[in-house]
C-alpha cells in the first residue's frame, strides 16, 4: 500500500507540472518587487506605486509586493507614497525586454504623521541578500540565513551543503546538521511554517540532503527562543520556505553532469536490481514473500517441511552483478509557474516543480576496530558501491485577495539508497582466518509535507495567520542481506560460508526487514495586536497550536542455519554466494531459515503536543525593544514494546512545561544592534531512544539499544550579540553563548560491554554546560576602489568557537569519563569565500572545516589514578573542505551556465582513537577506526528560461 501512495503522489506531481506546461514570451519588461518597513522590516500593504511620466501604476498586495508590467525597455522612475511615510523617489531603474527587474525598496516614517492608515504583515518570501539581512537586522531573536540568491550563487545542490554556510553550524555524515556543535537531537525543523517528523529511525533528526537546494527560498536558523518559536530545541530551530509563485510566468529547465574522481566510469558493481528501480521505487524484487507467516511464532510453530517451503519462497538475489562504468551523476529538473491578476485586484498563482537525480557513488574505505588498546579486533577494507535515485516535486498554489492570502503549499521527495558492501579483511572471532563479507543494502525513505496557510489583514495592522498541515515521513528497508565467509589466511582452500547449525546470526548469513512510518498532523493559529503608548509601538501576540504525531515500526531477522551438521550442509559452504541459497540447497538436509526476529522488534507510539504562547515586542524607548513571553506545551507521548523475552514495555511520559523568554534589543543606529537574550528549553527522547529495540550496525560493528527510562532535558539558554548591517547585504556580528543543560541525553557504551561486543544506549547525564562565541563577517570590496570588479566582489566568513563538558554519576556510569565535551560537538567552526557577481558573470569560492569532535564516547573503569580507558573515545578528525563555482550567463540571460568543483582537496575522512592524547591525528601511534574518501566532484549545469 505504501508503494502505492507513494506512486500516487509523484504522478501527482508530474501531472501537475506537465498539465500546466506553456512557453510564452514577453516582448515588454516588468518592474516587480517588494516595500517594507524600515523600522520593522514588515510589509506595507495598499502603498500606492506609480511611473513617473505615465499613468501606470498599482499597489502593494498583502506581502507588499508589486508589479508594474508593459514597460518599454529603458530606464524609469517609480515613485513610491504611503500615508504616514516620507515618499521615495527611485530613478534609473533599468528595465529589459521579457525580463523582470527586481526592486525592493525601504520605506521610512515621516515625523509628525499618524500611523493609522498603515498596515504592516510579515514577509512570505525575501529574494535578496541585503533584504534577508535587513529582516535579522529587525528580527527579535538572533538568528541566521541564507537566501536563494547565496544558493543559487553557490556550488551546493541540497540543503545539507546549504546549511553548513550558517555561521556556528556543521553537518555530520553529510546530512546531519549541528548548531553550535550541539547534535541534531537539539534541533528543530519546520517546512513551510509546518513541524517536520524526523527522518532517521535511531535518532531525532531531520536528514536535509533529501531536499534539493533549488527548490528551496529561504532558510533562517533561529538561536534564541521567542514564544511564537517550538520550544523544544538547544541549537536551532531551521525555518526552510519552499519557493513561492513567481511574479510572471517562469519556465525552466534545469541539467547538470557531474564527474566524481573516485566513481566515474569506474566498475559499478551490485546486486539485482528491479524494473522500477531508476525511478526510486522497487518494484518488490526485495519484498518478503507473501506466503511468509506474518510474526515469528507463527513460523516457528510451523512444521519442517513447511519451514522448508517458507524458505524456498525467497527469491536467490545474492548475486553480484557487474554494471559496467559508473555513469556520471545526473540531475533534472523542470520547473513552471504563473501568477494572474484577476477582478478587484485579486492574484493568482502557482509554481509547480519536478526533480530527478540519478547518482553513482564508489567509495574507498578501511575499518578497524580494538580488543584492548594497542591490539585490533578486525581490520576490514570495504567498497561501498551505491546508486541513489532522487526525486523530487513540489506544488504551490496561492490566491490574495483584498487583505487576505490563502496558500495551499506541497513538497514530496523520495530517496533510493542502493549500496553493496564488499569487506574483506581479519576479525577477531578468526583471528587466523580471512574474511570476505558481502552486504546489500536498500534504503528507501520518502517525505511529504502538505500545508494549507492563510494570513488576514485588518484595521490598524492587526493580523490573523493560521495553518493546517499533514506530514508523512516513511523510511523502509526490505531484504538487507549479509553473508560472511573466511578461510585460514595464505590458504588455496575455498572460502566457507558460516551458516551455523542450530542458532542464526543475521550477522553471518541473514536477512533484516524493517519499515518505519511517521504521520504528522498539525494545526495553529496566531494573531497579532500592535497598538501604542503614547508615541511607543507595542505589539501583542497570541497563539497556539497542537500537533498529534504517530509512529509505527516493525522488523524481521532472519538467519540462514544448517539443519544438521553433515556432509551434504558442509559442501554447500564452499558454493559462491550466487549459489549458496538456491532453491536446490534449501532443503531438510540443506539450509533453512531460523527466525530470531525479538518481541522488541516492533514498537508504536504517538505523542500529542499542545502548545499555546503570549509574547509581547514593547518599544521601551527610541532605541530599546524588549521581546518577552511565555510560552506552555503539554507533551504526553506513549510507547509500546516489549523486552527481548516478551515482557511488555509502556512508555506513558506526560510534561507540562513552562518556557519563558526575554530578548532585550538596543539599536545604537539604524544599522546597529547590541541584543542580549534568554530562554528556557527542552530536549525530548526520541522514539527511537525510548524503544527497547537492538539494532546491528554493520558499519560500527556496535549494537545500539533504547532506554526506555529516559527523561526529557531542561536548557538554560544566554546570548549576548552585537551586529552591524551595512548597504548591500553585508554584516559584521559578534556572538556570545553559555548553555546550562539539566538531564542531557547521550549516547553511551552499557556497562558490561567489552570491545569485541559492544552494546550502546542512550543514558541521561547529570549535567551539562556549552559556551562559546561566534563571528561572522561579510564585506564587498569595494572600499578598495571604486571600479566595478571590486564593487561586485564579497568576501565572507564565519568562525565559531566552542567548549563543552559533560558531567556524569559514577554511581551511574561506571564505565564512563564523568568529564568530557558533548557526543558531536566541535571545539570550532570555520566558513569562508569569496564571491563575484555581475550582470554576466559569477565566481565563487568556499571554504569549510570543523574542529575534532567525539563520534563515539568510550569506556573504560575508575582507578585511584583517576579514569583509565580501556576503550577510548572515537574522535572525527577535522578536513578542509574546498568548493568553487563559474557562471556565465548566455543567450539574454536565459541561459545559466555553472561550473562547480567540490571537495577540491578531496582529504580522507578519519575516525579514530587518540592513543598519545595529543589531540591530533598521527597514523603512526593513533588507532584509526575508520577512514574514507568521497571523491572531488566537477559538474557542469545548464539552465534555460523559456
Amino acid at each position: 500500500m505504501k508503494r502505492l501512495f507513494d506512486l500516487k503522489f509523484t504522478a501527482l506531481f508530474i501531472f501537475l507540472t506537465l498539465h500546466v506546461f506553456s512557453v510564452a514570451g514577453q516582448s515588454v519588461g516588468k518592474i516587480a518587487g517588494k516595500v517594507t518597513d524600515g523600522k520593522t522590516g514588515e510589509a506595507l500593504i495598499g502603498l500606492t506605486v506609480k511611473v513617473q511620466g505615465s499613468t501606470k501604476g498599482t499597489s502593494t498586495d498583502i506581502e507588499g509586493r508589486y508589479s508594474i508590467s508593459g514597460l518599454t525597455a529603458g530606464k524609469h522612475t517609480l515613485v513610491f507614497s504611503y500615508v504616514g511615510y516620507s515618499s521615495k523617489s527611485v530613478s534609473d531603474i533599468v528595465v529589459k525586454a521579457s525580463q523582470v527587474t527586481n526592486a525592493d525598496i525601504v520605506m521610512e516614517e515621516s515625523e509628525g504623521n499618524s500611523l493609522n492608515e498603515v498596515v504592516i504583515t510579515a514577509s512570505a518570501k525575501q529574494e535578496s541578500v541585503g533584504a534577508l539581512y535587513a529582516m535579522q537586522r529587525v528580527s527579535v531573536r538572533v538568528s541566521d540565513g541564507i537566501s536563494a540568491e547565496q544558493i543559487r550563487r553557490s556550488p551546493d545542490r541540497n540543503t545539507s551543503d546549504v546549511l553548513k554556510r550558517v555561521s556556528g553550524a556543521s553537518i555530520q555524515e553529510n546530512k546531519f546538521l549541528l548548531i553550535r556543535g550541539l547534535s541534531d537531537r537539539y534541533n528543530t525543523t519546520l517546512l513551510n511554517n509546518a513541524p517536520l517528523p524526523s527522518s532517521e529511525p535511531d535518532r531525532k533528526a531531520f536528514s536535509f540532503d533529501i531536499i534539493p537546494s533549488n527548490l528551496v527560498d529561504q532558510i533562517v536558523v533561529n538561536k534564541t527562543a521567542a514564544a511564537d518559536l517550538p520550544g523544544d530545541f538547544a541549537g536551532g530551530v531551521i525555518q526552510i520556505k519552499t519557493r513561492d509563485f513567481p511574479e510572471q510566468e517562469l519556465v525552466s529547465l534545469n541539467y547538470s553532469a557531474s564527474y566524481n574522481t573516485q566513481s566515474t566510469f569506474k566498475d559499478f558493481k551490485g546486486g539485482k536490481r528491479g524494473g522500477l528501480d531508476l525511478l526510486g521505487f522497487d518494484d518488490g524484487l526485495r519484498d518478503m514473500p507473501s506466503s511468509f507467516p506474518s510474526n515469528r511464532t507463527n513460523y516457528v510453530n510451523s512444521s519442517l517441511d513447511q519451514r522448508v517451503a517458507y524458505t524456498k519462497a525467497f527469491k536467490n538475489n545474492w548475486g553480484v552483478e557487474n554494471f559496467g562504468a559508473a555513469l556520471p551523476t545526473q540531475s533534472l529538473q523542470f520547473t513552471y509557474g504563473n501568477s494572474y491578476t484577476l477582478e478587484n485586484a485579486n492574484k493568482f498563482g502557482f509554481i509547480a516543480s519536478l526533480s530527478y537525480r540519478n547518482g553513482n557513488t564508489i567509495t574507498d574505505q578501511t575499518r578497524a576496530d580494538i580488543e584492548q588498546i594497542g591490539d585490533e579486533s578486525f581490520s576490514f577494507k570495504d567498497d561501498v558501491y551505491k546508486n541513489s535515485i532522487n526525486v523530487g516535486g513540489l506544488a504551490n498554489f496561492a490566491y490574495a485577495f483584498k487583505n487576505s492570502k490563502i496558500a495551499f503549499k506541497n513538497i514530496y521527495n523520495r530517496v533510493f539508497d542502493d549500496a553493496y558492501t564488499s569487506r574483506v579483511g581479519v576479525a577477531l572471532e578468526e583471528p587466523n582466518f580471512d574474511n570476505r563479507n558481502s552486504q546489500f543494502q536498500l534504503l528507501q525513505k520518502s517525505l511529504l509535507s502538505s500545508i494549507l496557510e492563510g494570513e488576514h489583514s485588518f484595521e490598524n495592522r492587526r493580523k490573523l495567520d493560521w495553518n493546517a498541515s499533514f506530514s508523512s515521513s516513511n523510511q523502509d528497508q526490505p531484504d538487507l542481506r549479509r553473508i560472511f565467509y573466511s578461510r585460514p589466511s595464505g590458504s588455496s582452500e575455498p572460502f566457507k560460508a558460516s551458516v551455523n547449525t542450530g542458532s542464526a546470526s543475521t550477522k553471518n548469513a541473514g536477512r533484516f526487514y524493517s519499515d518505519l512510518q511517521d504521520y504528522v498532523y498539525a494545526g495553529a493559529v496566531n494573531y497579532t495586536h500592535p497598538f501604542k503608548l503614547g508615541k511607543l509601538d507595542q505589539i501583542v501576540k497570541v497563539g497556539a497550536l497542537s500537533q498529534y504525531r504517530t509512529r509505527d515500526f516493525s522488523a524481521r531477522e532472519l538467519g540462514y542455519v544448517r539443519t544438521t551438521a553433515n556432509a551434504e550442509s558442509e559442501s554447500y559452504l564452499s558454493l559462491p554466494q550466487e549459489e549458496i541459497f538456491s532453491p536446490g540447497n534449501i532443503s531438510r538436509t540443506g539450509f533453512i531459515f531460523d527466525e530470531i526476529t525479538n518481541p522488541s522488534n516492533t514498537y508504536d507510539a504517538n505523542v500529542l503536543l499542545n502548545a499555546g504562547y503570549v509574547m509581547l515586542t514593547n518599544e521601551l524607548a527610541q532605541k530599546w525593544k524588549l521581546n518577552w513571553g511565555l510560552r506552555v506545551e503539554s507533551y504526553h507521548e506513549k510507547l509500546n514494546s516489549a523486552t527481548v523475552l516478551g515482557t511488555p514495555i509502556t512508555v506513558d511520559n506526560n510534561y507540562v512545561d513552562l518556557l519563558p523568554s526575554a530578548n532585550l534589543i538596543f539599536s545604537i543606529d539604524d544599522k546597529t544592534n547590541l541584543r542580549a537574550s534568554y530562554s528556557n528549553t527542552v530536549a525530548r527522547a526520541e522514539f527511537r531512544e525510548l524503544a527497547p529495540f537492538s539494532f546491528f550496525d554493520f558499519e560500527s560493528n556496535n549494537v545500539i539499544i533504547g532506554n526506555n527510562n529516559l527523561k526529557r532535558s531542561r536548557i538554560n539558554n544566554f546570548d549576548l550579540r552585537f551586529e552591524h548591517f551595512s548597504p548591500g547585504g553585508q554584516i559584521f556580528s559578534l556572538t556570545g553563548f553559555y548553555k546550562q543543560f539539566k538531564n542531557p541525553i547521550e549516547q553511551v557504551f552499557n556497562q558490561g560491554t567489552v570491545a569485541a561486543s559492544k552494546a550502546a544506549s542512550f543514558q541521561n547525564a547529570t549535567k551539562a554546560t556549552l559556551f562559546g562565541a561566534e563571528l561572522e563577517i561579510r564585506q564587498r570590496l569595494s572600499f578598495i576602489k571604486e571600479a566595478d570588479f571590486f564593487t561586485n566582489t564579497s568576501v565572507y566568513a564565519n568562525l565559531a568557537i566552542m567548549k563543552s563538558d559533560v558531567k556524569l554519576d559514577r554511581q551511574l556510569f561506571a564505565n564512563i569519563n564523568e568529564s568530557r565535551a558533548l557526543q558531536g560537538q566541535s571545539p570550532y567552526l570555520i566558513n569562508g569565500g569569496i564571491q563575484y557577481n555581475d550582470n554576466k558573470w559569477g565566481f565563487n569560492v568556499l571554504y569549510n572545516r570543523i574542529g575534532r569532535r567525539i563520534n563515539i564516547v568510550g569506556f573504560g573503569r575508575y582507578e585511584a589514578s583517576g579514569f583509565v580507558y580501556e576503550y577510548p573515545d572515537i574522535y572525527e578528525n577535522p578536513r578542509d573542505v574546498i568548493d568553487l563555482q563559474i557562471s556565465r550567463k548566455l543567450f539574454s540571460n536565459r541561459l545559466d551556465a555553472k561550473i562547480n568543483v567540490g571537495d577540491l582537496l578531496n582529504q580522507k575522512a578519519v575516525l579514530y582513537q587518540d592513543n598519545n592524547n595529543d589531540k591530533k591525528f598521527n597514523p603512526s601511534s593513533d588507532q584509526s577506526i575508520r577512514t574514507i574518501k568521497y571523491g572531488s566532484n566537477f559538474s557542469l549545469s545548464l539552465g534555460y528560461n523559456f
